[in-house]
C-alpha cells in the first residue's frame, strides 16, 4: 500500500474528483481488507452538496466545452489514461487484492490488466467510427431532400458501480462513455472506494481529460446513488448491481424519462450433456463457481448434469471444490478468496440455512472456513434440491453451486431457462454441433461452449429478462452512450 499513489491515504481520507480538483473531505468512512478485517484507511464521505457540484461540473463540461465534438481529443485522452493506469499497474494490483479481496491471478485478467488495455480498443473505435451516415436523396411528398444520420453523445452519464469487479466495471462504463463524447459522474460502491479514488487521482494528475468530464464521488450512504439517478440533469444512467436495486433505479429514472442501461443479477446454468467428459466438465464448473468466492453476476451457479450420472457428478464436483478451498488472495495459487464483508458472509449463510430447510444437503462446504479473521465461506456444493427451491433460483453471490439432474437436452434447456434471469450460461458436450444447438436455445446474453471465453472488449455483454437492459462492451455497448439524429436538407 505504500508508494506515490496511495501512501498518503493512511493518514487522511482518499480524495474525490470533482471539476478537475482532488477533494479530501473532513468526513471519512473506513475501507477494510476482507481477508483480515484490517482497516486500510478512510475515503472521503461525499455529501449531497458534493454530488450536486459534481453533476453541475459534468453538465457544464458537456454543454460549454468542445469535449462532445472533439473526437481526436477524446481518443488522445483515452490512450493517455490507458498508459497512465498501466504505469501504476503494480500499485493498483496490490490495492485491488487488499480492498476487494480479489485473487491475484484475476488481476492479470478481467480484474485489472484487461480492462485497462481495453481502453485502447474504445479509443480505436472512436477514431474509426462512422459518426455520420449519408442516406442519399429522396423526395418525400415531392420535396427533394438530402438526408443523413448523425450519432451524438447522450450527455451527462450517471455511472453507478459495484464492488466485485471495481476496475473492470468502472472502465467498461468510462471507456465507451468518454469515447462517445459524454461526461460522467461516477458513484462507486462504498466497499471499494480506494479503487475509484486511485482512478480519480490518475485522471487528475496524469491525463489531459478536462475538468468536469470525469467526476468521482465516494460515500458510505447509498442515498447518494438514489439522488444521482433522480437528478434531472442526468441524461443516461449506467448501473451495474442487483436486480432489486436495478428496479429501484428504473423507477427513479421514469420520473424524468432518463435512459437507463442496467446490468443486473444472474443464476446461470452450466449444462453437462450426456456425451461430455464428465470429470473435465464438473471440475471446470467447480473452478468457475469458486473463483473470486463466487462474487460475479455471470458466474454459472447451477450445474445441470445427466440424471444417470448424477451421483458421479456430485462426487467429482465436491472433490474439486474441496481441493480449491479458500486462500489468501495475495497468493498466486488462490482461486477462492474472502467474500467482501461480514454483511455479505451473513447473507450467504442465510441461504445455506435455507437450502437445508428446502431439503438440500451439502456434498462439501456449507459453512464458514476455519480462519480467525476475515470473511470466509467454504466452496459449497448443494445437492438434493429442485429448480423450484429459492436457493436454486435466487442469486447468492458466494462460492455456492447447486447441482440438479436433467433428463436430456430438452429437459436441460427447460431447467436452464426456468429462471427470472438470463445473463450467462455454459454447455459442455462431446458433439460440438449438438452443444452449439443447445447453446442457441438458452435465453441468455452470453454462453460458453466447451470452455470458450466470451469476455472481451469487442464482445457485447448483458442479459435477458431480469438480468438487465442493454449491452456493455463491444460496438453495441459503445452505442448505448449515443443518441441518433436524423437531418434532412432541402435539395436545390
Amino acid at each position: 500500500m505504500s508508494g506515490p499513489l496511495l501512501g498518503a491515504w493512511r493518514d487522511r481520507p482518499s480524495p474525490m474528483l470533482i471539476d478537475g480538483e482532488l477533494i479530501s473531505g473532513r468526513r471519512g468512512f473506513p475501507t477494510a481488507d476482507p481477508a483480515t478485517e484490517d482497516v486500510l484507511g478512510e475515503a472521503t464521505d461525499g455529501t449531497a452538496a458534493d454530488l450536486d457540484r459534481a453533476i453541475d461540473a459534468a453538465h457544464r463540461a458537456f454543454h460549454r466545452t468542445g469535449w462532445a465534438t472533439d473526437h481526436r481529443r477524446r481518443v488522445h485522452c483515452l490512450r493517455q489514461l490507458r498508459d497512465a493506469l498501466t504505469r501504476h499497474a503494480g500499485e493498483l494490483r496490490e490495492l485491488t487484492i487488499r480492498e476487494a479481496g480479489v485473487p491475484r491471478f484475476l488481476t492479470f485478467g478481467a480484474q485489472l490488466d484487461t480492462p485497462v488495455s481495453d481502453l485502447g480498443w474504445f479509443a480505436d473505435l472512436a477514431e474509426r467510427y462512422d459518426w455520420t451516415r449519408d442516406l442519399g436523396r429522396a423526395e418525400p411528398m415531392g420535396i427533394p431532400s438530402d438526408r443523413r444520420v448523425t450519432r451524438e453523445p447522450a450527455g451527462v452519464v450517471a455511472a453507478i458501480t459495484p464492488w466485485n469487479f471495481p476496475h473492470q466495471i468502472t472502465l467498461a462504463k468510462l471507456g465507451p462513455a468518454l469515447a462517445a463524447g459524454n461526461t460522467v459522474v461516477l458513484k462507486p460502491a462504498p466497499d471499494t472506494p480506494w479503487c475509484a479514488a486511485a482512478l480519480g487521482r490518475i485522471i487528475a494528475e496524469e491525463t489531459d481529460i478536462p475538468p468536469g468530464v470525469v467526476n468521482i464521488v465516494t460515500g458510505a450512504d447509498h442515498a447518494l446513488g438514489a439522488r444521482l439517478v433522480a437528478d434531472p440533469r442526468i441524461d443516461l444512467i449506467s448501473f451495474t448491481g442487483s436486480t432489486a436495486t436495478g428496479k429501484a433505479v428504473m423507477r427513479a429514472a421514469a420520473e424524468n424519462l432518463t435512459r437507463v442501461f442496467l446490468e443486473l443479477g444472474g443464476k446461470s446454468a452450466f449444462i453437462v450433456l450426456d456425451d461430455a467428459d464428465l470429470r473435465a466438465a464438473c471440475s471446470y464448473a467447480a473452478f468457475t463457481a469458486a473463483t473470486h468466492a463466487g462474487q460475479g453476476c455471470a458466474i454459472t451457479t447451477r450445474l445441470l448434469v445427466p440424471r444417470a450420472r448424477h451421483d458421479e457428478a456430485v462426487e467429482i464436483t465436491a472433490r474439486a471444490l474441496a481441493r480449491i478451498g479458500v486462500g489468501d488472495p495475495g497468493d498466486d495459487g488462490t482461486v477462492c478468496g474472502p467474500v467482501i464483508s461480514a454483511r455479505q458472509r451473513d447473507r450467504i449463510e442465510g441461504y445455506l440455512a435455507l437450502a437445508v430447510k428446502e431439503g438440500g444437503a451439502f456434498a462439501t462446504g456449507g459453512r464458514r472456513a476455519a480462519r480467525d479473521r476475515g470473511h470466509w465461506i467454504e466452496p459449497t456444493l448443494i445437492n438434493g434440491l429442485t429448480n423450484d427451491a429459492r436457493t436454486a433460483r435466487e442469486e447468492i453471490f458466494g462460492p455456492v453451486l447447486v447441482i440438479l439432474p436433467h433428463d436430456g437436452d430438452d429437459d436441460a434447456v427447460r431447467i436452464a431457462n426456468d429462471s427470472p434471469y438470463g445473463l450467462s450460461g455454459a454447455v459442455h458436450g462431446g458433439d460440438r454441433e449438438r452443444a452449439r444447438a443447445v447453446a442457441r436455445r438458452l435465453r441468455t446474453g452470453t454462453v460458453s461452449v466447451n470452455g470458450g471465453i466470451w469476455y472481451g472488449a469487442d464482445v457485447p455483454f448483458g442479459g435477458y429478462k431480469q438480468s438487465g437492459i442493454g449491452r456493455e462492451m463491444g460496438v453495441a455497448g459503445f452505442e448505448e452512450y449515443l443518441e441518433t439524429k436524423s437531418i434532412a436538407e432541402g435539395a436545390p
